[in-house]
């Protein structure tokens, strides 16, 4: 009998290895790592530079490949998609929000969110409600019409995270999102973002080195030996 998808992973990595040229010798960054995140779920990353979390993110957002072992979106497997596949997956299932915000700073905190529904074929005027939406659930219902430059760091960051939700992915994954913010200001972007993967049923991973923002987290892993391990 088949398994309904909501029964599997948003995102699972299944004994995912990668290593890199490095001269004459080899450089083993992941070995058979394995990793699921649920919907609903938060997961804090937590490790030093140089484990590997670049690799792992990259991967999970099938921005990279993997040298043996597979990535499952909601129980379907990766592997044998091909590029044009896995960028219409990345636009689709997975919503990415790294550590600058990477905003458009020509178009306003509207235009931003919106753009990607209206490239995904949303209506403008379904993607503008959808954008308006997100924005008023972040608390920035007054900043609407407001460009990047306009905007606070912890602003600019809310918007980017309406961005990466927008068109309604299984995954978020997100890179030190708070790592540019004063600790204030990270605590308020945080608690917007966790707030919207629960609300939205999101599998988020998120990688940080701020250990009081991981605690906060469902989860927490870190690489060990090119392992994905479980932190208490």
């Amino acid at each position: 009998m088949m398994t309904e998808a909501s029964e599997y992973p948003a995102l699972w990595l299944k004994d995912v290895s990668r290593g890199y040229a490095q001269g004459e010798t080899r450089l083993e960054i992941l070995i058979e790592a394995e990793m699921a995140l649920w919907p609903g779920q938060s997961v804090a990353l937590v490790a030093p530079s140089g484990a590997g979390k670049s690799t792992l993110l990259h991967i999970a957002g099938l921005l990279e490949k993997p040298d043996t072992g597979d990535v499952y979106l909601a129980g379907a497997s990766t592997a044998g998609m091909n590029d044009a596949a896995r960028t219409a997956a990345r636009r689709t299932e997975i919503g990415f929000v790294y550590q600058f915000h990477h905003l458009l700073a020509e178009f306003t905190a509207l235009e931003n969110v919106q753009l990607p529904q209206m490239i995904a074929g949303l209506a403008r005027r379904e993607a503008a409600d959808r954008a308006a939406q997100l924005l008023d659930y972040l608390g920035l219902g007054h900043r609407h019409a407001h460009r990047p430059a306009e905007l606070s760091g912890g602003e600019q960051q809310r918007v980017a995270i309406a961005r990466a939700v927008a068109n309604g992915p299984r995954v978020l994954l997100a890179d030190e999102p708070t790592g540019n913010l004063d600790p204030r200001t990270a605590h308020q972007v945080f608690s917007g973002l966790t707030d919207l993967v629960r609300a939205s049923n999101l599998a988020a991973l998120i990688a940080t080195h701020n250990m009081d923002i991981a605690a906060r987290m469902d989860r927490r892993v870190t690489l060990r030996d090119g392992k994905v391990v479980e932190l208490p």
